[in-house]
């Protein structure tokens, strides 16, 4: 008894421990879920807010404005391309951590440019928007050409993976039509082997239509077993 209340205590043990860890995963999950939902709701309203203010502020602020969302448009795009990529490319990991390194470039970037959206000095602007344009300029430039690169890459390799299998069809194709690629016997083999002599008409060909006869007239004189044989008309 006592060993069986031991062995019940393990196994309830066992199963708590179980629970405890599969409630802690789940929590985590829906934590993760949460988080990433509030980042997108978040990235969203940003968005939305650089969009209108790039079209109702004319000046060194909308300039502002439209500079962050074309980089936080460009490096989100790409961020998407190659993570997703990189699932069925494993080469694409080190252009993975190449948009890792230039993210960082990215991000204080995006800082700068949002401090500089609260500045009150318009001449500051004006002073600061030359440099920022073109570190903007080269990092949306980086990112559009590694997430081109990487969409060529996927397409190259589908439209070989489609020439591979168009050829692997025809040839099935023309393997299932065998008697097209069978070669033809010579006219003048068949006709040799078909047109008798000039006195042989009762020889082989003869005989050999006769025997053709003859079979079809012994399977039609057999029959079957409820017919009949007709018997000669001399016959009483």
């Amino acid at each position: 008894m006592v060993a069986a209340a031991a062995i019940i205590a393990v196994i309830c043990a066992i199963l708590f421990a179980f629970a405890v860890i599969g409630t802690v995963k789940a929590v985590r999950a829906v934590k993760r879920g949460v988080d990433r939902t509030v980042a997108e709701a978040r990235r969203t309203v940003e968005d939305t807010r650089l969009k209108a203010k790039q079209h109702t502020q004319p000046g060194a602020a909308g300039e502002v404005a439209q500079l962050r969302l074309s980089l936080r448009t460009s490096m989100r795009a790409t961020q998407e391309a190659l993570r997703t990529g990189v699932v069925e490319d494993a080469s694409l990991s080190e252009s993975l951590a190449l948009f890792e390194r230039l993210s960082t470039h990215g991000r204080e970037l995006d800082e700068d440019l949002r401090r500089l959206e609260d500045e009150p000095d318009k001449a500051r602007v004006a002073a600061c928007l030359p440099s920022l344009r073109e570190r903007t300029q080269n990092i949306t430039q980086s990112a559009d050409s590694l997430r081109w690169a990487a969409q060529d890459r996927a397409r190259q390799f589908a439209d070989d993976d489609l020439a591979t299998l168009s050829e692997q069809i025809r040839m099935e194709s023309g393997a299932l039509r065998h008697w097209d690629t069978e070669p033809a016997e010579p006219a003048e083999k068949a006709a040799g082997g078909a047109a008798p002599g000039p006195g042989s008409a009762t020889g082989a060909g003869a005989g050999t239509e006769r025997a053709a006869i003859d079979g079809r007239n012994a399977w039609r004189q057999a029959g079957y077993s409820w017919q009949k044989t007709r018997r000669p008309e001399s016959t009483p």
